[in-house]
């Protein structure tokens, strides 16, 4: 879904903007995989407890000695919150993003029982899912895994996860440090085969999930308000599911602390109706109200955004952003 260069709505980014767009695939990696697999097997054998104590210095670490992520945190939150932010600020997202990471690890061997979990839409997408496969497109907000988890355990549906292929080996690497009871079914995305997999997976009745927020190379882009100045989203997930003539639902698996998740699902496009002349009205339309969505609930819970990168590359920065990349 990212990469392919295509006709229709949207167009490439320049050269400066799209380096920094996709400034987080070349950002290398923090932590050796086996220290990663230590802390899994320590988490899961010692309970939740003991493994959020880890947290505090791994987050301590990464407050402390990570500046160019600290950059773009001041500048997500002061738009998010509407103020300049505190410290404490920035420890409280860097402490979400820490949490998620870590209880991916317990929703994935199956123990549900150590979360609370309200879910707002159930009813909604349950009626869609009842059409036929449809697209689930989130963002790097909050707990993809808890969504997966839920929808699959509380109400039967069976979701899929599309994408980027690199992304898909960094997470096969996690899952291979412990012993995992449910792996996520990954199909990785900009081969031949990719789009006849989500194609057959949805004619299954299944949910396909996409992360929607971020770009991925020299693709297609549109422009769209948000967070009160302009970002650039990819056009290539939502044109997919154009072109498959499916319904799209919005969704986010927020955390509220403690071990507190609420899961959002609200409708977003639905393309199974739509005439080939009229899609790329469509795409557009779509893409913008997936934007319109996603600000509401960072402003509503703004300790979600895990997107630690130039997110708008540069445009519509404010006086104090510009200060900031000095």
């Amino acid at each position: 879904m990212s990469g392919a260069r295509m006709r229709g709505p949207g167009t490439p980014l320049p050269q400066e903007s799209l380096a920094r767009a996709t400034e987080w695939r070349r950002r290398p990696e923090r932590g050796s995989r086996s220290l990663i697999g230590l802390m899994a097997t320590a988490s899961l054998r010692l309970g939740r407890p003991f493994g959020r104590l880890l947290l505090h210095g791994i987050g301590a670490y990464y407050f402390l000695f990570a500046p160019r992520a600290a950059r773009h945190m001041r500048a997500y939150l002061r738009r998010a919150l509407g103020r300049e932010p505190h410290a404490r600020d920035r420890m409280r997202l860097i402490m979400s993003f820490a949490s998620t990471v870590h209880d991916r690890l317990y929703w994935l061997s199956g123990r549900d029982q150590l979360f609370e979990v309200t879910v707002e839409g159930e009813n909604m997408i349950r009626a869609a899912v009842a059409g036929g496969g449809v697209f689930l497109m989130g963002a790097h907000v909050g707990s993809f895994e808890v969504v997966r988890t839920i929808g699959r355990r509380k109400s039967g549906f069976e979701v899929a996860v599309a994408m980027y292929e690199d992304n898909a080996r960094k997470l096969n690497a996690i899952l291979a440090a412990a012993t995992i009871r449910d792996p996520p079914e990954i199909i990785a995305v900009g081969h031949l085969d990719s789009m006849l997999r989500i194609r057959k997976r949805l004619e299954q009745g299944m949910l396909v999930g996409v992360l929607a927020d971020r770009l991925f190379g020299d693709e297609r882009s549109l422009p769209v308000s948000f967070l009160g100045a302009t970002a650039r989203l990819p056009v290539n997930p939502m044109r997919v599911a154009a072109i498959l003539e499916r319904r799209v639902i919005f969704m986010l698996g927020l955390y509220r602390g403690g071990n507190r998740y609420h899961v959002v699902f609200e409708p977003l496009a639905d393309f199974s109706a739509t005439p080939a002349h009229a899609r790329a009205a469509a795409i557009e339309a779509a893409i913008t109200r997936y934007a319109a969505l996603l600000e509401r609930h960072c402003r509503r819970d703004p300790y979600n955004w895990f997107n630690f990168f130039d997110f708008w590359g540069g445009s519509g920065a404010t006086p104090a952003d510009q200060a900031l990349r000095r």
